[in-house]
């Protein structure tokens, strides 16, 4: 019988290293997303060829995404403050990682778009808007041009025929025939190229269509050179900072007096502010940072919102909850527009 014992303890034992081999290094199905990093807006931008020299920093604020996690992390992960746990799907819904990275791009090259335009409006400097054609954000399936298209492609003209809009685009296309051949030229990482194939039935329409979803892709000319280079920062919530960045610079305003200034929020062209995911997570960045100031989008709380969501919090009360958990002397500053910023600021 002792013999049988010692026998079993030899076999569970390489079995228990081996259970927690694999919870320490085989990475699961899981993300974490949790603080990120908070970064001068300043060593990004450049304005007539030249970067900001006052004192004082902007400070856009990102968002960590740690994955696929191993066992162990998502353990540690629970003893880390406002982090989150999220399944593949729910970070990423039905894209691959190559095409969740090239669509943060583009939600970031657009936010660029929208800080200049936004920035430049407000300075009331003249600017040009260019449209480059329509930006694949998707390829169905059963897409003819699966095989040729791919996310963050470029589409400039079809059957020869350019547009001024996405919706333009649409139009021309849905006025086709199922079935109908039509050759596109499209741009794919810098090249121009063409493809003909037929358009197919559109899921759920009677409409003809390349059976991609699509979005205007659109630049800004100006007259004083702007460049902004965000390198691997993705999405569209740097477009507040960024905006501030480039009007300080545009107006030669010296608009920080020596703080450090954080913030989040998309920005649209007529300067309006939208909100953000992560917010909490970018309050204790910014808070380690040595941020003084932190601009957090006040977005609207609708009674349509509150009938679907009845503990919906907008962004700005997230934000104070997460600063008042993590005891920051940090002020939060609710801001709906550009103009709440700079009279803040100012």
């Amino acid at each position: 019988m002792p013999k049988k014992k010692r026998g079993f303890k030899r076999f569970i034992w390489p079995l228990v290293i081996l259970l927690l081999l694999a919870f320490c290094l085989v990475p699961t199905h899981y993300y974490i997303e949790g603080a990120g990093t908070a970064e001068p807006t300043k060593q990004f931008v450049t304005v007539a060829g030249k970067h900001d020299q006052q004192r004082g920093r902007f400070l856009l604020t990102t968002v960590g995404i740690q994955g696929p996690a191993t066992g162990l992390q998502l353990l540690l992960s629970k003893t880390q403050p406002f982090t989150e746990i999220m399944s593949r799907a729910e970070l990423m819904d039905d894209e691959d990682s190559k095409d969740y990275d090239q669509i943060q791009k583009y939600y970031m090259d657009s936010s660029i778009n929208s800080a200049v335009e936004a920035a430049y409006k407000k300075a009331e400097k003249p600017y040009t808007t260019k449209y480059m054609g329509v930006y694949v954000m998707s390829v169905l399936e059963q897409s003819t041009f699966k095989k040729q298209l791919a996310v963050g492609d470029t589409i400039t003209a079809i059957n020869q025929k350019q547009f001024k809009s996405a919706n333009g685009f649409v139009k021309y296309v849905q006025g086709l025939k199922v079935g109908q051949k039509v050759t596109i030229a499209y741009q794919h990482n810098g090249h121009a190229k063409k493809a003909t194939q037929r358009l197919m039935k559109l899921p759920k329409t009677h409409y003809a269509g390349l059976g991609i979803t699509l979005t205007d892709h659109s630049e800004i000319e100006t007259e004083t050179p702007v460049k902004i280079d965000a390198g691997e920062i993705g999405g569209p919530s740097a477009g507040l900072m960024f905006t501030l960045q480039i009007y300080s610079q545009l107006t030669n305003q010296s608009l920080l007096t020596g703080r450090t200034i954080a913030g989040t929020g998309t920005i649209a062209p007529d300067g309006t502010v939208g909100p953000i995911g992560g917010i909490d997570k970018k309050v204790l960045v910014a808070s380690q940072e040595g941020a003084t100031v932190f601009f957090a989008p006040d977005d609207p709380v609708t009674k349509a919102i509150l009938k679907v969501e009845p503990d919906y919090q907008n962004n700005y009360a997230i934000a104070k909850a997460a600063a008042k958990k993590i005891k920051t002397k940090m002020k939060i500053v609710p801001v709906k527009t550009l103009d709440d910023a700079l009279n803040y600021l100012k």
